[in-house]
């Protein structure tokens, strides 16, 4: 019987990967950590904790390809850890670093947790993205957010912390296309839909230099 967590790995199109059992392993812990603690504080919604593989580790990791070795990954709105730490866990054994934003305190606590737990190289800022600055988070190479806001509001809080050579990655359901025509009469913004892995009808967006209409 296939693994679900190599199953996922594969639908996220990073079959090739170095240290994969070790992988395997945390993404099952990470499981565990995540259903402890989904007793006390709703982290996910309770509906979509049984298709972890499928709804939430595949559909985060298949943003890491699209992502350097290098980079410093924001993520806006952390939540529950997705797409954030499946993407940390990941690449632990790369030079990304990975920036969480999250406003949510007993979120908070579960997202430092699991960043201990798994020993990540994930930075938690305990606030609003309204009351977050650039030099809290450092330079962003890449923004990811997934399911915390429409585009053009998403578009907004990237502006916050967008640099020249900044890209978003939005992990995006079938209102993309009209979130995108809406958010195009308020930002200047080059995009890439890139059909997702896991919805047919959903997209990971990217986009290049934003930089607002007016």
């Amino acid at each position: 019987m296939t693994d679900p967590a190599d199953a996922a790995i594969k639908l996220a199109g990073i079959e090739s990967l170095d240290h994969r059992d070790r992988v395997i392993v945390d993404l099952h812990a990470l499981l565990d950590l995540l259903t402890k603690w989904q007793r006390v504080q709703n982290l996910v919604s309770r509906e979509t904790l049984d298709q972890y593989w499928s709804r939430h580790v595949a559909d985060s990791l298949q943003l890491l390809p699209l992502t350097r070795v290098s980079d410093r990954i924001g993520d806006l709105g952390s939540g529950g850890g997705f797409p954030a730490l499946p993407m940390a866990i990941v690449a632990k054994d790369s030079d990304r670093e990975f920036v969480l934003i999250e406003s949510n305190q007993r979120k908070v606590s579960f997202l430092r947790a699991a960043a201990r737990e798994f020993d990540l190289k994930v930075k938690v800022i305990a606030k609003r993205i309204d009351d977050t600055v650039s030099r809290e988070t450092g330079h962003l190479d890449v923004i990811t957010a997934r399911a915390l806001a429409p585009m053009p509001v998403l578009c907004g809080y990237a502006q916050r912390f967008w640099s020249p050579d900044t890209k978003a990655l939005f992990l995006k359901g079938r209102e993309h296309v009209d979130e995108l025509a809406e958010s195009a009469a308020i930002w200047h913004h080059d995009v890439v839909l890139r059909k997702s892995a896991t919805d047919p009808q959903a997209a990971v967006v990217e986009i290049t230099n934003l930089r607002p209409r007016f």
